[in-house]
């Protein structure tokens, strides 16, 4: 069955401070902030985390349907999606605004600034679900990740009234959502997405304890940085999965999204929720060491080399069969 994924598709523009931006913040001033950083590159690289999470799926041979919205501009980013076998059937054209765009300078201890113009993003509010799944079949998820708040409270509520599975991933629009479009986001999700702090604001702000999320969700995985995954269910101990050791730490944007789609990967293979973490830490690994988020290229002996490494040979026996598609 297909996985539908919703959210944004954005060009991403990377730079990097070789400093840290600490040095230069006075804690007791910031309410006057006015402070620029002399960066030492740019990249210009395709992004959004709808559109990274079907790079990575489309990487380890599934074919994810792309949900999102973009400018006339996105020509030449459907060409390498669709060439890295997504679906870019259902994306929405607006004939006024442009392709969404990321601006984030990194510091030396990977420390983020990051803006977001949303462009033609906020258009998503306009797309239905059930036209896309009436040509590509029912969905086995649904995931909606951060994108136009309207368009996601309208994917979340059709995923509910017509019995979609969906998985909540609002990331980024933890920070700027109130407690009621959480709720909402939240609320009868099959997987909950999000990393240790994005778990915290979700019981700040929707005044949920954490029991009473896993009350409401299927599973919540929480990824935990360097220390790795950690998969709650109610009434069940906790699953904690150790991340990749990365040969070098380069560039962290588009991580998590990686981690995504190994996560749905291996769960579309029919494989555990343990095995499916580490399916989408060995995927983000891959991301950390380059910069860019769709930068990375898969070869299947040395995947499965450094899966062998960390997780063991049974690990690696079940992912080998669904590998195939890749390069030796």
């Amino acid at each position: 069955m297909p996985l539908l994924i919703a959210g944004s598709i954005a060009t991403d523009h990377l730079m990097s401070f070789p400093g840290k931006f600490s040095d230069s913040l006075v804690v007791d001033q910031l309410d006057k902030l006015s402070v620029s950083f002399l960066v030492e590159d740019l990249e210009v690289r395709r992004g959004g985390c709808a559109a990274n999470i079907c790079f990575g799926l489309g990487n380890l041979g599934l074919r994810p349907v792309l949900v999102g919205a973009v400018g006339e501009d996105f020509a030449d980013y459907r060409a390498w999606l669709e060439r890295h076998n997504v679906d870019c059937d259902a994306v929405h054209v607006s004939p006024t605004r442009h392709t969404a765009r990321f601006v984030c300078t990194n510091d030396s201890s990977m420390a983020q600034i990051a803006s977001f113009y949303p462009g033609a993003m906020s258009e998503s509010r306009e797309i239905e679900l059930k036209p896309i799944v009436d040509r590509v079949g029912e969905p086995d998820y649904v995931l909606i990740g951060p994108d136009d708040p309207q368009g996601m409270l309208r994917h979340t509520e059709e995923c509910r009234q017509r019995g979609y599975r969906f998985v909540a991933d609002p990331s980024q629009q933890l920070a700027f959502g109130d407690g009621d479009l959480i709720r909402q986001l939240v609320d009868g999700a099959e997987i909950l997405f999000s990393n240790e702090y994005e778990a915290a604001l979700i019981t700040q702000k929707t005044g949920w304890t954490r029991e009473e999320v896993l009350a409401r969700v299927g599973t919540w995985v929480v990824t935990l940085g360097a220390e790795g995954v950690r998969i709650d269910s109610q009434g069940a101990p906790s699953i904690v999965v150790a991340a990749v050791p990365e040969i070098e730490k380069v560039e962290p944007t588009g991580v998590g999204d990686a981690f995504r789609a190994g996560f749905l990967a291996a769960l579309d293979w029919g494989l555990t929720s343990e095995r499916a973490a580490q399916l989408g830490c060995l995927l983000a690994v891959y991301v950390v060491e380059q910069v860019g988020t769709q930068e990375y290229t898969l070869s299947g002996d040395a995947f499965l080399e450094r899966c062998t490494a960390t997780y063991g040979s049974e690990a690696t026996a079940d992912f080998a069969p669904h590998l195939k598609t890749l390069r030796p």
